[in-house]
C-alpha cells in the first residue's frame, strides 16, 4: 500500500509540473529609449499574469563608493527593501514620492541597514540627504513578472503565464510605454519609449 501511494503522489507531482511548464513562456525583446546615450535601466514587466505571494520577499540596495547599487531596483508590491551602508561615511535615504509614503530612514554608519516595504505600484525615486549626488530609483509593480534592461534594451523574463497580457515598459527619464502582447511559446516584444 505504501508503494502504490509513493507512485500515486509522484504521478500527480509529475503531471503538476508538466502543466506549469507547459502554460509558461519566456518573454524576450528589447526597449529602445529615445533621447538616452544607453538603453539600459528600463523596468519591463507583464501585467494581468498572476503572481505570488511576496510574504517575506526582502531585496538589498547597497550604498558603496557614494553610489547605490542597483541603480534601478524592480520589485513585486509587496516587497521590503533592505538599504544597506557599506560605505566607511554615514548615508541617510529618503524619498519625496507619496506613493511610497515619502520615507525618511535616518542616517546610519558603515554595516548598518534600514528597510521600507513598498506596498503599492510605485516608480519612487531614493536619495541621500547627506549626498545629493546620490539617486536610485525602486519600481514596485503588481507582477511577478519583471527585468531591467541592459545597455542595448535586451531584458527575458522566465515563466511567464500564457494569454494575452499588457507588457508596461518605464526608463528613470520619465519615459513609459505598453503594449498588448499575446504570449504563447517564447514571445518577443519591443518597446520604443519617448520620441
Amino acid at each position: 500500500m505504501n508503494r502504490k501511494l509513493v507512485s500515486m503522489i509522484a504521478l500527480v507531482a509529475a503531471l503538476a509540473a508538466t502543466t506549469t511548464a507547459a502554460g509558461a513562456a519566456t518573454l524576450t525583446g528589447k526597449v529602445t529609449v529615445s533621447g538616452v546615450r544607453s538603453n539600459a535601466n528600463a523596468v519591463v514587466w507583464v501585467e494581468g499574469a498572476g503572481s505570488e505571494s511576496t510574504s517575506g520577499k526582502t531585496v538589498v540596495i547597497d550604498q558603496k563608493s557614494l553610489t547605490f547599487f542597483p541603480y534601478v531596483r524592480p520589485v513585486q508590491v509587496g516587497t521590503t527593501v533592505e538599504f544597506l551602508n557599506s560605505d566607511s561615511v554615514s548615508h541617510n535615504v529618503f524619498t519625496p514620492d507619496k506613493c511610497a509614503g515619502a520615507f525618511n530612514l535616518g542616517t546610519w554608519a558603515k554595516g548598518q541597514k534600514r528597510t521600507h516595504t513598498f506596498d503599492k505600484p510605485c516608480k519612487a525615486v531614493i536619495l541621500c540627504a547627506i549626498h545629493p549626488e546620490m539617486e536610485a530609483w525602486v519600481v514596485a509593480v503588481p507582477s511577478a513578472y519583471f527585468a531591467v534592461t541592459d545597455a542595448d534594451g535586451a531584458f527575458e523574463i522566465d515563466g511567464v503565464p500564457e494569454g494575452s497580457h499588457e507588457v508596461k515598459a518605464w526608463h528613470p527619464k520619465g519615459r513609459e510605454a505598453s503594449r498588448e502582447v499575446s504570449i504563447t511559446g517564447d514571445t518577443e516584444v519591443e518597446l520604443t519609449l519617448g520620441g
